[in-house]
């Protein structure tokens, strides 16, 4: 699919997608609930659909409820799950492209004694996976890996041992995989040590969803999570997905530089990492106001956006956006955290330098920093997605302060997190072409 996208001024309100962060755990969390779960406001991009089809394979029986949102058209409402637990119903789990899914999953499916294969698609293939050779052994999970990527072959059942040490300086998604199978199993007792985890809120998001459920997991400083005894948990479990801060942070900045707008559904309280985004665009000088039905963003005053300092180290997937708010900010801005863009869907460090070097935009990798070089013009040119959702959606944003058109091809990345990007874009007042 080719993308382009117009410059342009948005106006207008737009309720934001579901989180597929709190979507996927949720998914996870009712495969685990023996009983009823119902998930309202479920999520349906590439990843979300994935989890759904994970658990089914692994036992769980899943039926659709639709209805109409407020405009008249027809969406699932909700789902409704019905669990036994962990009971593969196949010798092998896809969970497509999706990190989150591979990385939580896997630990899951490792409570059945049933041989499976775990295996992914696309960019998944190239994400390391060694932390599964690593810590799977002291759990008496037999793995079979290649080299530490996809496909790998395990056997379990998972065992809980009174401590045990993971590494959490990679990802936080293999401790949200093992603090669910741990906290499903009872083990209560059981210690898991955790050395230099990183991206925190992302596991305060699973403690959220294990305590909705009703197991009682708590952790001291996050190096060390114990779990507490808990009342038994009740047949039927209702959970409402939250709006998902990550794909709101693209329209977010696309109100802040092209607003105003204003943008629905999301939780001031929550726990999701990319909420922090809010401190970005303060920091931005955006104007900014919170409303009973809405966060209000940008404003017709004219008033120059400005460059900013930000440290990502605890929510990397909000660099694409930032970049794209860097580059209508007067001034050089500095993002931290780097590091941790290597194994996304693409290496986003060097996809953001290559592809906004082609909009006019200058960006410098030095060492664990990022400096986006603003404020000149954004040229209308021809990009690729590199087949991540995220770049592709931070280009669009970028096009609507360009000095024409811009084109994004393989722009069909954008159903991994957030199907509806360009619909919803459009509604706003983008003049978006599908080709």
């Amino acid at each position: 699919m080719i993308a382009t996208v117009y410059p342009g001024k948005l106006k207008g309100a737009q309720v934001a997608p579901a989180s597929k962060s709190s979507m996927q755990r949720a998914c996870a969390a009712a495969l685990l609930h023996v009983g009823q779960t119902i998930i309202s406001n479920p999520g349906h991009s590439n990843d979300d659909l994935a989890a759904l089809d994970v658990i089914q394979k692994l036992g769980a029986h899943i039926e659709v409820q639709k209805g109409n949102d407020e405009n008249g058209t027809t969406i699932v409402k909700s789902i409704n799950v019905t669990s036994k637990g962990v009971q593969p119903i196949g010798p092998e789990m896809n969970c497509g492209e999706s990190g989150l899914g591979i990385r939580m999953f896997t630990p899951i499916a490792a409570l059945s004694n049933q041989s499976i294969l775990i295996n992914g698609k696309g960019s998944l293939l190239k994400r390391p996976m060694h932390f599964f050779d690593e810590i799977f052994p002291a759990l008496g999970v037999k793995i079979d890996s290649q080299n530490g990527f996809l496909p790998i072959q395990i056997q379990g059942p998972l065992k809980t041992p009174e401590t045990i040490t993971v590494d959490g300086s990679l990802s936080s998604q293999f401790l949200t995989g093992l603090l669910m199978a741990y906290a499903a199993s009872g083990a209560q007792g059981s210690i898991i040590k955790v050395l230099d985890l990183k991206s925190k809120p992302y596991i305060d998001l699973t403690l959220t969803v294990l305590n909705a459920f009703g197991w009682k997991v708590q952790h001291d400083h996050y190096e060390q999570f114990s779990f507490l005894p808990h009342e038994p948990l009740k047949d039927i479990i209702e959970y409402t997905v939250e709006g998902d801060w990550s794909g709101a942070a693209f329209l977010l900045v696309a109100g802040a530089i092209a607003g105003p707008i204003k943008v629905k559904g999301l939780q001031m309280e929550s726990t999701q990492a990319d909420k922090a985004v809010m401190h970005a665009l303060q920091n931005a000088n955006v104007a900014i106001a919170i409303k009973t039905d809405g966060i209000q963003i940008g404003s017709q005053d004219g008033a120059a956006l400005r460059a900013f300092e930000f440290d990502a180290t605890d929510c990397p997937d909000l660099f694409p956006p930032l970049v794209a708010l860097a580059a209508a900010c007067m001034g050089v801005s500095e993002i931290k955290g780097v590091s941790r863009l290597a194994h996304k869907e693409s290496d986003r460090g060097l996809t953001l330098q290559t592809e906004f070097a082609k909009l006019g935009v200058k960006i410098e990798l030095e060492g664990d920093n990022m400096k986006i070089h603003g404020g000149g013009e954004i040229n209308a040119s021809t990009v690729f997605s590199q087949h991540d959702h995220r770049i592709a959606m931070a280009c669009a944003v970028a096009a609507l302060k360009a000095s024409g058109p811009v084109v994004i091809t393989d722009a069909e990345a954008i159903n991994k997190s957030y199907t509806d990007f360009f619909d919803h874009l459009a509604y706003l007042g983008a003049r978006v072409v599908i080709d």
